[in-house]
């Protein structure tokens, strides 16, 4: 006797049913002028924003009501973050360390910034 393909699927956990909409998502990306950008991602920063919400927002698409968490982001090759850890003189292996130095550096900077703004 064979089974169909629809019974042997087995039942995802109710808390898996996001990622399983995630996984199904399609990213599209909007080939647009430089200044365009610019403009969305200004007004983006401004309203609080990841710049991808406020497309989904100016598209007329819903957008998570919760709080998400705002953070920089970079890629980094080994190579990169062996700089950094000279840099900062810890152990290329301690990429936590690294992680709080460049952090560190990012927010003195910022603070910086305002204080010559301000």
């Amino acid at each position: 006797m064979s089974e169909s393909r629809n019974s042997r699927k087995k039942k995802l956990p109710s808390s898996w049913s996001d990622e399983a909409k995630a996984v199904k998502a399609v990213q599209m990306a909007f080939d647009l002028e430089a200044d365009l950008q610019k403009e969305i991602r200004r007004e983006a920063l401004e309203m609080d924003l990841t710049p991808s919400d406020r497309v989904r927002q100016l598209l007329g698409l819903p957008i998570r009501e919760r709080p998400r968490r705002l953070r920089l982001s970079v890629s980094l090759t080994d190579e990169e973050i062996k700089v950094l850890a000279q840099h900062y003189g810890i152990d290329e292996n301690d990429r936590v360390a690294i992680k709080r130095k460049a952090a560190e550096y990012l927010a003195d900077y910022t603070r910086s910034k305002q204080l010559e703004q301000g």
